[in-house]
């Protein structure tokens, strides 16, 4: 493998060369600035040996180098080691930006490359400025991978399906007069939207053209009087597209966008410039008025209706059942010797499986035993795949798509005996992820103010995570959602009632172990006072927590009090649903914990 990236870099510097540029910029992301991606755009990937989900390679004609963030440090420096690539550990104060990189490799007066289908207008328009300081042009126009890319995937061709009104809680026709009113409201005529998750939203469609990630690779044009779905015709079977046309929905070819962008009659198009492609921008008529602003959508779609909320309540009744039963299965399967990583994620998978409405996993589990717990998205392979023993850590973090709710968890269980670091470690985790969990905020705090509750515990031992403590869950959808978050770097939404989120604080010591503990929250009213209105997090995950790592003298009494009334609620909800045997089991697990 290593051999034959140096021989696809051999090949891609040669048709740099035919195009007179000196550098070529490969983001993660497609036409659709998605996180995750069909294979058809893992151009990246195939271009550097690196498959983590977030990362930018450069190459130029003697050099190449790829930024990644601290989740994949130890997976990046392992994936690149004889590629020809060197790894740019992004946001350290010693690495150099890639304009700044590139300002040092280029001279002025060359050429650096980017596909402008793969990069926002955003993005573009920030790098040519970036560029201009050091003297360098930028061509937007290369697009030769399908030359370069011999057996390049194709785009996907699996059908798309109609999420039922059940789950959706409003219908395409609701949702379209809603945005349109939005769009008009910024001043604009129409809407172009090229983010998948907001499309299938929108016209309450899923699909299955992204792994784990239950969307289908289109656009959509929303005029005043007129919606347009632009995708593969052979993905819209009879029953979908009756269905569409009902809803007021023309569909055309996924290629015809841009010609359709072309002759867009209004004279005023919204256009998301961090979630569309440059190409998009370029093929605009150039007698339209292109007003930039977010997607009213993002909004829409994150604060949850209770159609939603109750779809999300369900899922997690039975993800947590399956979370029982692979809980209690694994305390004995340990002891055999027989398991792995991979073993019992596809135990996993199966105790998953056998839930109602379960349409797949929402991410790829990480199973990370003992120091593989360090390497933040680790993802074992049969070259990784580390057997399990009685003791130490083993970091799960899992998820599921059922029909009507997304989820997302993480526990860390303790195979057996553990060290007293270990020991520490895991309670000071815990009791970061209690000190977000039980925060009570007014209205209009976002996010970023909130995190320091989780890191706080961590700073106070000189500890530090380095990813976000929460992201956005989607309903049915991506199980990383915007707008909002919770993390360090300032992120302005403000979290309102019905956004969920989760909680992740963790640690992670290279060569050792990683910990992390970690819920889907909900946002919910808490209290209106003369101060304003105050809301406050409503676990939804339903799982147990592991107490047997526990240092009992370092929790306080309302750490203690937070725990058990959580584990009274994952019994209260959870019992019922199962047979006696795992109800002793969880009825166990969830004992009131008593600090001796």
């Amino acid at each position: 493998m290593k051999k034959e990236i140096l021989n696809r870099l051999s090949a891609l510097r040669n048709t740099m060369r035919q195009h007179k540029l000196s550098a070529l910029i490969i983001p993660s992301t497609d036409p659709h600035s998605g996180e995750y991606v069909p294979d058809h755009w893992k151009i990246r990937e195939w271009i550097s040996g690196f498959n983590g989900s977030a990362g930018t390679a450069v190459v130029t004609l003697h050099n190449a180098a790829l930024w990644t963030d601290s989740r994949y440090f130890l997976q990046a420096t392992e994936q690149l080691e004889g590629t020809g690539f060197i790894l740019m550990k992004d946001r350290l104060p010693e690495t150099p930006s890639i304009t700044e990189w590139l300002g040092k490799e280029l001279t002025p007066g060359e050429t650096v490359g980017i596909d402008g289908w793969v990069n926002s207008i955003y993005e573009t328009e920030t790098l040519r400025k970036s560029l201009d300081i050091y003297g360098l042009k930028l061509n937007t126009t290369f697009d030769e991978f399908d030359m370069l890319w011999s057996n390049r995937p194709t785009l996907p061709a699996s059908p798309i399906e109609i999420q039922p009104l059940e789950f959706a809680g409003l219908s395409c026709k609701e949702k379209l007069v809603r945005l349109r009113k939005e769009v008009s409201a910024q001043g604009a005529k129409g809407i172009f939207i090229s983010v998948l998750d907001e499309i299938a939203w929108t016209l309450n469609i899923r699909g299955n053209d992204v792994h784990c990630n239950p969307v289908a690779v289109s656009y959509l044009l929303v005029e005043p009087e007129k919606a347009t779905l632009f995708i593969q015709p052979q993905k819209v079977t009879p029953e979908v597209e009756n269905y569409l046309a009902d809803e007021g929905v023309h569909i055309f070819p996924y290629q015809q966008a841009q010609s359709s962008l072309r002759v867009y009659p209004h004279d005023s198009l919204l256009i998301d410039p961090a979630r569309t492609n440059y190409a998009i921008l370029e093929a605009i008529n150039p007698m339209t008025q292109i007003v930039y602003g977010t997607s009213p959508i993002l909004l829409m779609k994150a604060v949850k209706n209770e159609y939603e909320i109750a779809g999300f309540r369900q899922a997690m009744l039975r993800d947590g059942v399956a979370m029982v039963k692979f809980l209690k299965w694994l305390e004995k399967a340990v002891s055999s010797g027989n398991e792995t990583e991979m073993s019992i994620d596809r135990q996993l998978y199966a105790f998953r499986a056998e839930q109602a409405l379960f349409k797949g996993i929402s991410f790829d589990t990480i199973a990370g035993y003992k120091e593989h717990g360090a390497i933040v998205h680790y993802e074992a392979t049969p070259e990784t795949d580390k057997p399990l023993k009685a003791e130490g850590l083993l970091l799960l973090d899992s998820g599921a798509q059922y029909q009507d709710g997304t989820t997302d968890i993480t526990r860390t269980i303790a195979l057996g005996p553990l060290t007293e670091e270990e020991k520490r470690d895991y309670t000071i985790i815990l009791k970061a992820h209690i000190g977000l969990s039980k925060a009570k905020f007014p209205k209009g705090t976002c996010g970023t103010q909130l995190d320091a509750l989780a890191h706080a515990e961590l700073w106070k031992e000189g500890l530090n995570y380095a990813h976000g403590t929460g992201h956005g869950v989607g309903a049915y959808l991506n199980v990383h959602e915007g707008p909002h978050q919770i993390r360090m770097n300032h992120m302005p939404t403000a979290l309102q009632p019905g956004m969920t989120v989760t909680n992740e604080p963790g640690v992670y010591k290279a060569g050792r172990h990683g910990i992390r503990t970690e819920n889907t929250l909900l946002i919910v009213p808490f209290r209106e006072t003369e101060f304003g209105e105050f809301y406050q997090f409503e676990p939804l995950t339903l799982c147990p927590i592991d107490t047997a790592p526990l240092v009992p003298e370092m929790l306080n009494k309302e750490e203690i009090n937070w725990l058990n009334e959580y584990h009274q609620t994952v019994y209260n909800r959870l019992s019922p649903l199962l047979d006696e045997e795992h109800r002793l089991w969880l009825q166990e697990k969830t004992k009131e914990y008593i600090k001796n």
